[in-house]
């Protein structure tokens, strides 16, 4: 990272991610990233792929954007046909050859197997006789999906159905195989187990479609892609946004199969690929959009910008959902909301963030001057007779922890401070709060500022005051800044622990 600096990038694109760490100063990442900043330049990484976990975000500083994954409108829609007529939906991208004409004896893997883990296909763990000749039922799991495919290949099967056990629910992910294979949901994959289970000689073929445009809802959030809240500094709320991550097509080197296995001997130069590693560069290249057309942006400025742009409803006005609960999503799966390029470009207002700013909430985690050092490279000692607060930097979201307290009615009262600057034409700005809990007050102070030139700042607050809650309780809402033609929206994440 320090040599891409000294080579003069703009913008670093970190497709890293996976380890969690309890401070910064060990975080590789983030002490590269803080670097890059420092010099100007836009970092962003990966939230990483440990959904729907709460916590398991990487990437957590906030000089680093952190970006989850989200759906596109686009499908690569097959089809499992069974024996008895029945058809059950699920995806494939697979383009060679077809299964023969007619159906096919089924087997699933537990049955054909004398390993304990043979229900997902693992390493040598099927039967050649038990397997030769059929489509085999792998469960999702342990191994890597591709890897499945070479382990029913190997053992003579000639297609695969993996299915997404509870924990995968109905997210179904293109991927690349060795032989034909559908990825079917959670709940078709019990039904083909229990047709196979119910009828002394299963079978089943695959209808595989074509590709799909304009499939509705779009975007959902991934199952896979990392949630929060932020475990490091719980007042930094995590994901930053979501961006494009799911069935992706992405540039592939050729000197690797697309499927990653060596028994694999096709060649491509692209590939279908799902991950917060795919949505991490669609934010990337936003980011050197954005720079080209403001130069003079921070860092910070086009992080705030597409934070504040994003949006969180579909068109009819109904929430973002995330594939995982089929509910709606919170800002704790999306963020600010999924990225709008063109709304980014002319964001109104921002939130700035320099150096400084940042040194000042390592101060509020009580970073000793080593501490510092060692993350920033700087020498700087936190000046003993400051307040700090982790809760004043001033980031484009809210995310407020409290304490529960049973026997008092008010839990807490968080006040934070935060800076808007001018990036577009003089105007006033009202303050809105939306999608409150009965249980949450929100006072924002002044309710409207008015800007006379660009690059003009003004300053607001933000008091919390809420009622006593059980742990584990969340609740959101939404801050709006609006002159009528701009709506720089943050949201709100509040937390009892």
């Amino acid at each position: 990272m320090d040599k891409a600096v000294e080579d003069g990038v703009n913008i670093l694109s970190l497709s890293i991610g996976g380890t969690r760490y309890h401070n910064y100063y060990t975080d590789a990442m983030a002490i590269g990233a803080f670097s890059a900043v420092a010099k100007g330049i836009f970092v962003s990484g990966s939230a990483g792929n440990g959904g729907p976990a709460k916590g398991s975000l990487s990437q957590n500083a906030p000089w680093i954007t952190t970006v989850g994954a989200g759906t596109l409108d686009r499908d690569f829609p097959a089809y499992v046909r069974l024996g008895n007529r029945k058809k059950y939906r699920g995806v494939s991208i697979y383009a060679g050859p077809s299964l023969s004409s007619g159906l096919l004896p089924l087997v699933y893997a537990g049955n054909a197997s004398n390993s304990i883990d043979g229900d997902v296909c693992s390493l040598d763990s099927l039967i050649p006789g038990k397997v030769a000749g059929k489509i085999v039922v792998c469960d999702k799991g342990i191994t890597y999906n591709a890897e499945k495919s070479a382990v029913v290949k190997k053992a003579g099967g000639v297609g695969m159905i993996l299915a997404n056990t509870k924990a995968y629910g109905e997210e179904v992910i293109a991927d690349s195989y060795l032989l034909p294979t559908v990825v079917v949901g959670h709940k078709a994959g019990d039904a083909i187990k229990r047709h196979i289970a119910s009828h002394d000689n299963p079978k089943a073929t695959f209808d595989l479609g074509k590709w799909k445009l304009g499939v509705e809802p779009s975007p959902v959030v991934a199952a896979f892609s990392s949630r929060g809240p932020n475990l490091i500094s719980p007042t930094v709320l995590k994901p930053d946004l979501i961006a494009p991550g799911v069935n992706i097509l992405a540039g592939w080197s050729g000197a690797v199969p697309p499927s990653g296995f060596y028994e694999d001997t096709r060649r491509l130069s692209f590939n279908i690929i799902s991950g917060t590693s795919m949505s991490c560069p669609h934010v990337s290249g936003l980011a050197a959009l954005l720079k080209a057309a403001h130069p003079k942006w921070s860092p910070a400025a086009v992080k705030s910008a597409l934070m504040t742009t994003s949006y969180t409803t579909y068109k009819n006005g109904k929430p973002l959902k995330d594939i995982a609960t089929r509910n709606a999503a919170t800002p704790f799966d999306y963020g600010a909301g999924h990225v709008d390029p063109v709304a980014a470009l002319d964001p109104g207002l921002v939130y700035d963030l320099g150096v400084e700013d940042y040194l000042s909430f390592l101060c509020a985690l009580n970073y000793s001057t080593r501490d510092i050092k060692i993350l920033t490279h700087i020498d700087f000692t936190c000046d003993s007779s400051k307040n700090y607060r982790a809760g004043d930097l001033n980031y484009p979201s809210f995310a407020v922890s409290l304490n529960t307290s049973s026997g008092n009615r008010r839990a807490g009262t968080k006040i934070y401070t935060r800076t808007l600057t001018n990036v577009g034409t003089p105007g006033t700005y009202k303050v809105s709060v939306s999608a409150l809990s009965p249980t949450v007050k929100i006072w924002v102070e002044p309710k409207s500022l008015s800007f006379a030139r660009a690059y003009e700042k003004k300053m607001y607050t933000v008091t919390f005051v809420t009622s006593a809650m059980p742990s584990g309780t969340k609740s959101f809402a939404r801050l709006e800044w609006s002159d009528g033609k701009h709506i720089v929206s943050s949201p709100i994440a509040i937390s009892w622990f």
